[in-house]
């Protein structure tokens, strides 16, 4: 299950729709009639309910889109959106979107490894981004949005460097070099309430249709079989 690197997305729409482009004027002044979804759908876990469950952290581009990539995946809990990656203390959106920071948009992954593992947490991370594409997913480019899995022991580390070396060995990205970042992890910020469920609010936000579900979209095509029960 290879991440399909050929987009047909028009030129334009990439130019014309960004992650780093919503700012607060935006955000406040959103349409409501994009927050479709009903309470229930975006019902959160307490804190007490996510203590039952191991956490992992992945960045790979616009957390919009890896959010809603993360969730729809079996055994998976709860994702968060925020940043790490880097040094600078209590980020913001506005600081790291702006690439003045060393952190990454990333999101923090509360999982059952009853029914799924870290193993393939992983093939869900590579499996939904280009990791070949420095500092830059899609219409997205800077470091903020560079591609890292981030590791908390050894046994991580190892499944993610095996991971790299048999996609490696096996040529799946024809020679290109793969720019992910294998990063300890220190320290995750979560980002500001908006930018949570963010897909799921706002389904006719113009970045969303036209690059988060696009996205979301060929994940489930190639991995269907990770994927929660309606999900699909």
């Amino acid at each position: 299950m290879r991440y399909i690197q050929h987009l047909f997305m028009a030129v334009a729409i990439l130019l014309a729709t960004s992650c780093q482009s919503k700012t607060k004027q935006d955000k406040l002044s959103e349409n409501t009639s994009e927050k479709t979804k009903t309470p229930e759908m975006l019902e959160k876990l307490s804190p007490q309910d996510l203590s039952k469950y191991e956490t992992a952290y992945f960045a790979s581009g616009c957390f919009w889109c890896v959010e809603a990539i993360f969730e729809s995946v079996r055994g998976v809990k709860e994702v968060i959106s925020g940043y790490s990656g880097g040094t600078e203390k209590n980020p913001t959106y506005e600081m790291v979107g702006g690439g003045q920071t060393s952190h990454a948009e990333a999101v923090e992954v509360y999982y059952d490894p009853k029914e799924i593992s870290f193993v393939e947490l992983v093939q869900v991370f590579f499996g939904s981004h280009d990791p070949t594409t420095l500092n830059r997913q899609g219409p997205d480019r800077g470091t903020q949005y560079r591609s890292i899995a981030f590791y908390k022991n050894d046994d991580e580390k190892k499944i993610i460097e095996s991971y790299i070396q048999a996609l490696k060995d096996q040529d799946v990205y024809s020679g290109a070099l793969i720019t992910t970042e294998v990063t300890a992890f220190t320290k995750f910020y979560e980002a500001e309430d908006y930018h949570q469920d963010y897909e799921k609010k706002h389904p006719n936000n113009s970045y969303i249709r036209n690059v988060s579900i696009p996205r979301l979209n060929r994940f489930k095509a190639n991995f269907g079989d990770y994927l929660k029960e309606g999900a699909h």
